[in-house]
């Protein structure tokens, strides 16, 4: 199935009390509607029988799969964090080095800029890549706990002034030029914005890991050469979140469904099939990062070692691991989110508009 079917698929089913006894879904808001009411098993009397199963899994990881303190899945695919790529050798031409901060990011800016390059390549006119900018902003200046208010349905939770600022941020980001003339036009469909960044038409580029297998395929010299290179997203002076924290994918999900005449042996099978070792070694040789503790060794002898085990150190070490908004809102929110992030972009409203806006979306 693809994605959209498949969800429609499942959700009929589930409402319809004839579910697969194992169905896979993003965790986050869609996982939750199914959680309320009363659609799955809860996995924590599972995971206190067998706390060594629970242990496997990195916790910020599971967290996705997780309400009020209880847990609805386990992770079934590899990890797929948001990193700002960059061209090496596009900045070794014009004397740019790789930013740490956001004082630094704004400098490599301007110089790519006056030099004809495009600073960052952005698929706008997909609109979801505009969301992890969003994401990575909001959590540097304001930390998880903004939020977090929004999933929670607070009200007028949008309006934190700390989301207000790191809006405001990114339109000066976009009135310095970053992401060139271009960007609302250009679409994100694993081909464009991976070639422009490999072949040195844009220098940097906010993207999943998977877009290191699209930079290898479509311009595998860039691989070759090792002018392809990786860095978290930088700090911004004064804000609240730690510099460690990361966006993105945080995995897929098997859930057990509520209805399933098989508990027991559906439980069994994700905790003795699910990232068993030859499970892991199998996503590792199809290039998925496994969101299972002590496996660094046998990242390190597989195919692009370097990165892979970059990855693998940043999630490890990250305190908060945030899942893609789009998948922790409402279908309608994440909509109207995506809607609104590229009028902010577009600079057709203000962040207090987009704040405004985004208060008024259920």
């Amino acid at each position: 199935f693809a994605n959209d079917p498949y969800k429609q698929k499942i959700r009929v089913a589930l409402g319809a009390g004839s579910p697969p006894d194992v169905f896979m879904n993003w965790g986050g808001g869609g996982l939750k509607q199914y959680v309320d009411a009363g659609k799955v098993v809860d996995l924590t009397p599972y995971f206190n029988a067998d706390k060594a199963w629970k242990n496997r899994f990195f916790a910020n990881v599971l967290q996705t799969a997780a309400f009020n303190g209880k847990y609805y899945g386990v992770p079934n695919v590899g990890m797929q964090p948001v990193v700002l790529f960059y061209n090496k050798k596009v900045f070794a031409d014009h004397g740019v080095t790789a930013p740490k901060t956001w004082a630094q990011l704004l400098a490599a800016v301007k110089k790519l800029k006056d030099a004809g390059v495009v600073p960052i390549v952005l698929g706008g006119q997909s609109k979801w890549p505009d969301l992890m900018w969003e994401e990575y902003l909001v959590d540097r200046v304001a930390g998880p706990g903004a939020f977090d208010a929004v999933a929670a349905g607070k009200k007028n939770a949008w309006s934190n002034p700390a989301i207000i600022r790191a809006n405001t941020l990114l339109q000066q980001l976009v009135d310095a030029g970053a992401f060139g003339s271009s960007f609302s036009s250009t679409t994100y469909d694993g081909t464009v914005t991976s070639t422009l960044l490999g072949i040195g038409k844009g220098a940097m580029e906010l993207m999943g890991n998977w877009e290191y297998g699209a930079v290898l395929a479509n311009s595998p010299d860039t691989i070759k050469n090792k002018e392809l290179g990786w860095i978290p997203f930088p700090s911004i002076p004064g804000g609240k979140g730690d510099p460690r924290n990361i966006a993105g994918n945080t995995s897929n999900y098997y859930s057990v469904a509520a209805k399933s005449k098989n508990k027991d042996a559906a439980v069994e099978f994700l905790k003795k099939q699910v990232m068993s070792p030859a499970y892991v070694k199998g996503l590792i040789a199809l290039g998925n990062i496994p969101p299972v503790r002590g496996i660094a060794p046998q990242l390190a002898k597989g195919a692009n070692a370097s990165f892979t085990t970059w990855c693998y150190k940043l999630v490890q070490n990250a305190p908060h691991f945030q899942h893609s908004w789009d998948q922790v809102l409402s279908p309608s929110q994440a909509d109207a989110l995506l809607t609104n992030l590229d009028r902010l972009f577009l600079k057709q409203i203000t962040p207090q508009q987009f704040s405004a806006n985004m208060n008024k979306a259920k």
